[in-house]
């Protein structure tokens, strides 16, 4: 009885991590919230990394992140160290920008994967539609044998990049508001 419950067991993990193979790796996480200001006001914190310290969720879990920003416009770079497995390692670059329109970074965490982001800033008749959003590979950039476990985490990125968007807004708004 107890090797069939453990041959059970086994086979459960051995099917569960194959299929990890077969399901999507794209993700998609977007977050908007309607901030009452307009785009040439917002736009200067969102597109020098050196204003992110003021509204980023990430700089409130640890304001003792080791942080590094180099350069201006397209091309600069932040780069971060935190003992916080929240915050990690990782860097950060502006490779796109249009003022006052839009934002785009592509992040790299190492071997925790790679991922891009864009903030995005619409005119509304009441002020300006900020949307963030994050689109990741979960198998970019993963040692193969990691690729399935990777994937599976990839359900939980909504819920939990998302809620750190929704604070990193409330505090874009905060601020821009003021």
């Amino acid at each position: 009885m107890f090797l069939k419950v453990i041959g059970g067991l086994v086979s459960f993990v051995l099917i569960a991590f194959v299929a990890g193979f077969a399901l999507p790796s794209q993700v998609h996480v977007e977050r908007s919230l309607l901030i009452s200001a307009p785009p040439t006001k917002i736009f200067p914190l969102i597109s020098d990394l050196n204003q992110w310290d003021a509204w980023s969720p990430w700089a409130e879990m640890d304001p003792d992140a080791e942080m590094t920003i180099s350069g201006t416009g397209v091309g600069q770079t932040m780069q971060w160290h935190s003992e916080d497995p929240q915050v990690g390692d990782g860097s950060q670059e502006i490779i796109a920008l249009e003022s006052p329109n839009y934002v785009s970074s592509h992040l790299d965490f190492g071997d925790q994967g790679m991922a891009d982001a864009m903030l995005k800033l619409a005119p509304q008749d009441e002020g300006t539609l900020v949307s963030w959003t994050l689109d990741s590979d979960m198998r970019a950039g993963v040692p193969t044998l990691m690729q399935p476990i990777s994937t599976y985490f990839g359900f939980m990125m909504d819920s939990m990049i998302g809620t750190e968007y929704e604070k990193g807004l409330s505090n874009l708004k905060a601020l821009a508001e003021s």
